[in-house]
């Protein structure tokens, strides 16, 4: 240090470390869990590869038709296929082995993609087939994601699944930011066969890693698959109204502030076209922010309050986006929109794979999944309808506000979400006994089979 330079104050240094440790995401459940280290490998890559696919699919529909309807046609072929298997898929993880049904659909996905590879490689691709695959890769994903979402809480320890969510939303985000961007460059120079194809090699380097993950048979005495289980997870949903209150506030704040639709409206009424790419990806950079200083996260305990405050301030932040006259101060509404959807999301997340049991816990995925892919639906419907009614701002600032509104009568609605606690709620307690009495049967397990391998070992010498 030059000697005209004045010390630095005693102590600032340690706080500055300590600050910055408080802020760092917790890698705890990366050192603890093998299996997750895997599982998380796996997410990063498909999620990159499916974000070609995610831009090629309309642009390329695009290209053989010319129609804006026939582009947003794609969403109706999604929607009903990742109702019903959805739904249909909760019942199955947790009857399955989780670890065997991610893989299949894993390797279904990675199929559908190659189908779209050789449309795209005909000499005059056939518009049928998209449609025909989209419908089938909703009905992949709702098959998979229950098992994939309730496969966390088995293979890291209870006390790090916060920090668990966090580290999953982490690469999330950052391929929902880097993801588009990849994916119009390389539309752009290479076609959509290339994105295909690098979405298909995707999938096939997700599957060395996800075939490393050991085992995770479905509970004892689990639920044969069928209607009257998928009715079991939905009346055990609405006997916890502090769940409930978590899907609702979910439904709310997507169905009423959730205007992506009118984006590129938006963006022409501010004089600001160049704007719109930076639009859709602000929410997702606020919530990258998030998650990169997720650490606090995991000392919270009153998981419904965070829930509630994120969400009003997702509303407020819309309500924000909308009353503003500038493209900045739209750009800075919706990244501070995305960080509060950040939150509610480890909110929801850690409330529901803390107290959910583990013979419901793939059910309970799949109404979770109805309630995250429904909302979005809704309120592009409801976005663009408002803007046709009120004008494009209006539409969005209102919904903002309608969100915040909603949020805090649900919140007075249903107490028990505000009253939850995971250091006294007997739902969490229960669950955590499990998983502890889970780890130390698999724990003697282990030992048992190391043991009969030293034995053999002798027997042989």
């Amino acid at each position: 240090m030059n000697d005209d330079e004045p010390p630095h104050p005693p102590g600032t240094s340690g706080r500055s470390r300590t600050l910055l440790r408080s802020l760092a995401p917790d890698l705890s459940p990366w050192r603890a869990s093998r299996d997750f280290r895997f599982l998380w490998l796996s997410g990063c890559v498909t999620s990159f590869g499916s974000y070609l696919t995610y831009v090629a699919v309309p642009m390329q529909i695009k290209e053989l038709t010319g129609s804006s309807f026939a582009v947003g046609l794609i969403g109706a072929f999604e929607l009903v296929p990742l109702i019903v298997f959805g739904l249909w898929g909760g019942a199955l993880a947790d009857a399955l082995d989780r670890r065997k049904l991610v893989l299949r659909a894993e390797a279904g996905l990675g199929l559908l993609a190659g189908l779209l590879l050789l449309n795209a490689l005909l000499p005059s691709p056939l518009l049928w087939p998209i449609y025909l695959v989209a419908a089938l890769v909703a009905a992949c994903d709702g098959l998979q994601r229950p098992a994939l979402d309730s496969l966390t809480p088995r293979i890291v320890p209870h006390q790090h699944l916060t920090a668990a969510f966090a580290l999953n939303s982490l690469y999330r985000n950052a391929a929902s930011v880097a993801g588009p961007a990849l994916a119009g460059v390389v539309v752009a120079f290479s076609g959509v066969g290339t994105a295909y194809a690098l979405d298909v090699l995707t999938f096939a380097a997700s599957l060395l890693l996800l075939v490393r993950i050991r085992a995770v048979p479905p509970a004892t005495g689990a639920e044969r698959p069928s209607v009257r289980a998928v009715l079991t997870g939905v009346r055990y949903a609405w006997s916890r109204k502090d769940l409930l209150g978590t899907y609702t506030i979910d439904l709310c704040a997507m169905l009423f502030a959730f205007p992506v639709a009118v984006f590129p409206f938006l963006a022409s009424e501010l004089g600001a076209d160049w704007a719109l790419g930076p639009m859709y990806a602000a929410s997702a950079a606020g919530a990258l922010l998030v998650g990169a200083t997720s650490g606090w996260t995991s000392r919270i305990h009153r998981h419904g309050r965070l829930l509630v405050v994120a969400a009003v301030g997702w509303g407020a932040a819309m309500a924000l986006a909308g009353l503003s006259g500038s493209i900045w101060l739209v750009l800075l509404g919706l990244a501070l929109a995305g960080g509060a959807d950040e939150i509610s999301g480890l909110a929801r997340s850690t409330m529901w794979n803390q107290s959910i049991p583990d013979e419901v816990r793939g059910r309970m995925a799949g109404v979770e999944l109805l309630s995250y892919s429904v909302g979005p639906q809704l309120g592009q419907v409801r976005a663009g309808t408002m803007a046709g009614l009120v004008g494009v701002r209006a539409a969005v600032w209102s919904g903002g506000l309608i969100c915040v509104v909603a949020v805090l009568a649900v919140a007075a609605a249903l107490p028990k979400l505000l009253a939850y606690d995971d250091r006294t709620d007997p739902h969490t307690a229960a669950v955590r006994a499990g998983h502890e009495r889970a780890e130390r049967e698999r724990e003697q397990q282990r030992e048992r089979e190391q043991q009969g391998e030293r034995e053999a070992a002798a027997a042989t010498d």
